[in-house]
């Protein structure tokens, strides 16, 4: 029997789409007053009118024409954009459990089969969530216990930065380590070498998996599943990754079960564990390892990711506005000196507090937001939205508000500070999203990036290599990292 290649079998799969879509594709969605948007083509929606690379460009675009509430078609899937502050906010804090659940994406779903907290729903969701912040404060957030860990972790920092002598080098593995260490705190109780080769290549899954998500390829499988199963691409490369992740989770917590002490808990994985024990048999609906080793999976990746996306952004925009780095210098010489720095600076520091949300803000990391859903059939802003309908709350136009935000499309770190130099909050700062789904490691995330901040630019002064032109283009991903470049870290006298 011989087998079909891959251009032949997309070649029928196209033929089949295009078939069903001339038998029933007269079929209208009968909704009444569902959100207007632009005319769709057959297979494939609007995916051509779509900027491959920044496709919540093109969304903020359309929102001009369409207004903030409205749909596109992505293949046969239609998607409910909301866009600017007040719409965004409008949802997801005033009709909190209306728009709480993630949609079927099926290519998370193969991985995670409805178990975690990013990709479950219902009650299994309520409880993960529930568990995971009560861990989270437990053994992290907000405590002097885990402000000493990332201070730890930056001096490491501090040492690797340092041996390269300020010769020009790539930040992004470093960067992802030295976070990755601050969850794997919190999760196992562990630190490692930043040339640990388990580190590296569970880093290099993770960035791997995090790059391909955005992929045609990708796109396609969570569109027509039933058929980019059978066909060769990175959605295969993808599930593949997982699994070896979730194999490494799996054996770290047999390894925990063989020595839990359930009055001596250390870490998260412990906390499930001991959970697992004291409530069996009634606990197996929710604590059982497979929610474990999803929840592990999902804490570990975004507790990575964000935190050093959003540094490596902080760093290239410190090396393009140089001046704007000197005076964030000068207030840690006039508030921290050179002890080493705590939390409780920040309230002392409103220029590095104003740059550090300007650096969120511009860096945009998760423009699309995660997906949300309908949890029931609600009417939202004059318009029907129906149970189950794929909702995107775009936090890029929320970042961009230009109502909000005097100069949307620059770095301006006077977007929060008044007249007077002082700190104002801006409510339209929502990079962790909000309500029932936002992220549920703000707290830590804020620190982190606050403590690894101030001690570099403590130590360092960033300057790019000679003769390179910094670009500000972001680059390509299911988070938005800056494009690839290296830093010059030159040490302070």
């Amino acid at each position: 029997m011989l087998a079909a290649d891959p251009m032949t079998i997309l070649l029928s799969a196209f033929i089949c789409l295009l078939l069903g879509f001339v038998l029933f594709g007269k079929k209208r969605n009968v909704c009444q007053n569902f959100p207007p948007g632009p005319r769709a083509l057959p297979v494939i929606g609007n995916l051509l009118l779509m900027d491959r690379r920044q496709p919540y460009e093109t969304l903020i675009e359309l929102s001009k024409k369409y207004g903030s509430v409205f749909s596109v078609r992505v293949g046969p899937q239609k998607m409910v954009v909301l866009c600017g502050y007040d719409t965004v906010k409008d949802a997801l804090l005033n009709y909190p459990d209306e728009f709480a659940d993630r949609p079927a994406l099926p290519l998370f779903d193969e991985v995670a089969k409805g178990h975690g907290i990013f990709f479950s729903n219902g009650e299994n969701w309520k409880v993960m969530r529930r568990f995971g912040l009560s861990a989270l404060r437990d053994f992290g957030m907000g405590k002097k216990t885990i402000e000493s860990k990332i201070n730890e972790e930056c001096d490491h920092l501090v040492q690797k930065f340092n041996s390269y002598g300020g010769k020009p080098f790539d930040t992004t593995m470093i960067m992802n380590a030295a976070a990755a260490n601050i969850i794997a705190s919190i999760l196992l109780s562990h630190r490692f070498q930043y040339e640990n080769p388990t580190l590296l290549r569970l880093l290099k899954l993770v960035n791997e998996n995090i790059r391909l998500m955005a992929s045609p390829i990708a796109l396609l499988y969570n569109t027509y599943p039933s058929i980019m199963r059978w066909v060769p691409g990175c959605h295969k490369t993808i599930y593949k990754n997982a699994q070896e992740l979730m194999e490494f989770i799996r054996v770290t917590f047999s390894k925990h079960k063989a020595e839990l002490d359930i009055n001596d808990q250390r870490n998260l994985i412990d906390a499930f564990l001991s959970r697992q024990q004291e409530e069996k048999p009634h606990s197996a609906k929710y604590f059982h390892d497979d929610n474990l080793t999803i929840l592990v999976f999902d804490l570990f990746a975004a507790g990575m990711e964000t935190t050093s996306t959003t540094l490596r952004w902080a760093l290239l925009l410190m090396m393009k506005y140089p001046e704007i780095q000197k005076k964030v210098q000068d207030e840690i010489e006039k508030v921290i000196g050179s002890v080493e720095p705590r939390a409780e600076h920040r309230k002392e520091m409103p220029y590095t507090d104003a740059v550090l949300h300007e650096i969120q803000r511009f860096g945009n990391i998760t423009p699309m937001n995660g997906p949300h859903a309908t949890t029931k059939d609600i009417t939202f802003r004059g318009f029907f939205l129906p149970k189950g309908t794929y909702v995107i709350p775009l936090l890029a136009s929320v970042l961009k508000d230009e109502n909000y935000f005097e100069k949307p499309n620059e770095f301006y770190p006077e977007h929060f500070l008044d007249s007077e130099g002082h700190f104002v909050k801006n409510e339209a700062f929502l990079p962790f999203s909000a309500g029932r789904r936002s992220c549920a490691g703000e707290t830590l995330a804020r620190m982190e990036l606050f403590l690894f901040f101030t001690s570099l630019l403590q130590n360092f002064t960033f300057q790019a290599p000679p003769g390179v032109e910094l670009d500000l283009t972001p680059d390509v991903g299911g988070t938005v990292p800056p494009r690839p470049h290296t830093v010059c870290a030159l040490p302070r006298a």
